[in-house]
């Protein structure tokens, strides 16, 4: 392989007791995603050779969830959790045969960035720890760092008081040469207080072997680590103040920015407008030019410029919004399109639907999809009139300029350019309602 490539080994073994939880501390989300998804997302902008996860409590789980987000990365179990070294150490059959960097990022530290993951792989140094300068240096292991680079890691509990002094941190991240990690990671012992081979023993290793051994310095607030219930929701606050900042910088308004919550991967297109209380989910697009009024829900959609949305809407995914097409209040879309220039204004669901261009889709209008067992699809014509009121009972198809009327229930084709009238005739009892509600009224005042 060439010199210059990378490989990612992600930590991702850890129980998290002090989250309380039965869940994998990594599986906790932030942003709409698990936490180790963050880890995998970035690792990604490195276009690296591999992307090793190491698993190991509630690792059926991680599998899974790491399955789901990233189906190239490989899965190793440490089946232990005897530290830091040891997990690495189980990740070295994937690597071999690898000739590149090779990066370790933890997956319970979801902000470590594209930039300070890129200068980490381009340092020249065969080993090189990501360290960052505390406010309040705490407990955390000191870098020292002479004219020859980073001399060695020291432990708070094993640092004199002039040490402790020292703000320079290490962040456990840590990037150096596979040819070197497989020399030195079988050389680690387990000689300390808590029995665990650690990876930061590594710099004192490289260091005997006369390796070159450096520091890259990021944010403090690129090493938050998730430990608690606490620190996750920190974390949640800082992602969205992040992301909203973001977002005004890239030329999208925020009518209340702090209302507005997104998702890790939410893209919305410069000179979109985004109101009060929205939450994009997952897998949202927004196209440059779209509204979302206040008090929608997006998730797994794609809307497209000049669309509006809400307010009061609910786009699930699958949902597909061409250009200038109108969702109102109170309507819910689902697995459906809708293509150019479509109005749905309100109280409406449109599931498992396609509706052609510049249709019209009246109030409480249903597609009736699920018949208890499967779903089925509603097809809907380009320039069609749906009356309000009307149910489609699926699987159906309302033609090119067809029609509904208003309380229908359709459970057959309607051809193109037809009217389809699917309701009971309406009867009339003259008087009746007079002498029924004077009926009612007698019998309450006998009681």
């Amino acid at each position: 392989m060439a010199g210059n490539s990378t490989a990612i080994v992600i930590l991702a073994a850890g129980q998290g007791s002090r989250m309380q939880s039965d869940l994998p501390k990594v599986l906790h989300r932030l942003a709409g995603a698990p936490l180790v998804g963050h880890a995998l997302a970035v690792a990604r902008t490195l276009e690296p050779e591999q992307v090793i996860v190491v698993a190991g409590h509630g690792a059926d789980l991680v599998t899974k969830a790491v399955g789901r987000i990233d189906p190239d990365a490989r899965i190793v179990l440490q089946s232990e959790q005897l530290g830091t070294g040891h997990a690495v150490r189980q990740a070295l059959p994937e690597l071999e045969g690898f000739e590149g960097k090779v990066i370790v990022l933890y997956g319970d530290t979801p902000f470590i960035g594209e930039d300070t993951l890129a200068a980490l792989a381009a340092h020249p140094a065969d080993l090189v720890v990501l360290g960052f300068e505390a406010e309040d240096p705490g407990r955390y292991g000191r870098l020292i760092v002479t004219n020859r680079g980073l001399e060695r890691i020291v432990e708070y509990k094993d640092a004199d008081a002039a040490t402790r002094e020292i703000a320079l941190c290490n962040s456990g991240v840590m990037a150096l040469d596979a040819s070197l990690l497989r020399q030195l990671i079988v050389r680690l012992t387990n000689d300390n207080a808590s029995g665990e081979y650690y990876l930061t023993d590594l710099v004192a290793l490289a260091r005997a072997e006369g390796r070159s051994t450096d520091v890259v310095t990021c944010d403090e607030s690129e090493t938050l680590g998730i430990n608690t219930r606490a620190e996750l929701a920190g974390a949640e606050i800082a992602f969205q103040d992040r992301a909203r900042q973001r977002a005004l910088e890239d030329g999208v308004t925020l009518c209340d920015p702090s209302t507005v919550w997104f998702a890790l991967d939410t893209v919305i297109g410069r000179d979109a407008v985004i109101g009060q209380n929205v939450v994009f989910g997952p897998g949202v697009t927004v196209e440059s030019g779209a509204e979302i009024l206040p008090f929608c829900h997006l998730e797994g959609c794609h809307v497209s410029s000049g669309a509006t949305v809400g307010p009061f809407a609910r786009l699930r995914p699958g949902a597909e919004l061409g250009g200038d097409v109108h969702v109102g209040n109170f309507v819910e879309i689902k697995n459906s399109v809708l293509d150019e220039g479509v109005k749905v204004g309100h109280l409406t669901y449109l599931g498992d639907a396609h509706v052609g261009e510049h249709a019209n889709i009246g109030a409480g209008t249903v597609t009736c999809n699920y018949d208890g067992v499967g779903k089925h699809r509603t097809e809907i014509g380009a320039r069609a009139f749906i009356g309000s009121d009307t149910m489609l009972v699926a699987p159906v198809r309302v033609g090119d300029d067809a029609m509904t009327g208003s309380g229908s229930v359709i459970t057959e084709d309607v051809p193109d350019g037809a009217l389809a009238l699917g309701r009971a005739r309406q009867t009339t009892k003259p008087g009746l309602a007079t002498r029924l509600m004077a009926s009612l009224r007698a019998k309450k005042e006998a009681r």
